[in-house]
């Protein structure tokens, strides 16, 4: 395990969230000190685990195309919608990391999706552009969880390199919990390509071609 050093938390606020979709719930925001990566990372902390369970985690990258306004690009913005509620009936906590376009940042996955139009997958787009597949690390989510007495959890993700990251900094991950199937006619392509490139336990089968 690294020899990271720790955060600190910073503030803690409550705050009640309300969807669009009229879900309704209070959680507390978090922030922190001392994160490596100099980043506002929030951890959202939601409901109350059972005695003797575990934390059930997300680590979900910021999105303003998906989280904000709703692109159908994308399943980031029902998989955070997603991600709520399940944290909060079972007690938890949803990071909210900094990571726009796994780590390329906005106006680059912008750039990417511009040559996703042109007939390249999201992982061809970031290497067009000389930029790496997935820049994201995970070190600060370490800190963030460590920083909140969580050493042991149950991961809500479909991607296996954040589990395996987690594992690396001496966080236990217990089980890998998959998230729903959010696809619509502008995503699959998306969606097939994270299987496919990065194993992403989605079910393959289910992502057919778009409707032209």
């Amino acid at each position: 395990m690294p020899d990271t050093p720790a955060a600190t938390q910073r503030s803690r606020v409550r705050v009640p969230l309300r969807f669009q979709d009229g879900y309704a719930v209070d959680a507390e925001l978090v922030t922190f000190h001392g994160l490596l990566d100099g980043q506002e990372h929030v951890a959202v902390v939601l409901g109350d685990p059972a005695p003797g369970t575990v934390a059930l985690v997300r680590l979900h990258s910021e999105c303003l195309t998906g989280d904000v306004f709703g692109s159908a690009r994308c399943d980031c913005g029902p998989q955070l919608r997603e991600a709520v509620e399940r944290i909060a009936e079972r007690g938890g906590v949803l990071l909210y990391l900094r990571q726009e376009g796994r780590g390329i940042g906005l106006y680059n996955k912008l750039d990417a999706y511009a040559l996703q139009d042109q007939g390249l997958d999201t992982y061809e787009a970031n290497a067009a552009l000389g930029l790496p597949e997935d820049d994201r690390d995970y070190t600060a989510a370490a800190q963030m969880l460590r920083a909140l007495g969580i050493t042991e959890l149950d991961l809500l993700s479909n991607n296996p390199d954040k589990a395996g990251q987690l594992r690396d900094q001496g966080i236990s991950v217990q089980l890998r919990v998959p998230t729903g199937v959010f696809t619509t006619d502008h995503n699959v392509r998306y969606l097939r390509a994270k299987v496919l490139q990065t194993h992403h336990t989605l079910p393959l089968g289910e992502l057919t071609e778009a409707r032209a």
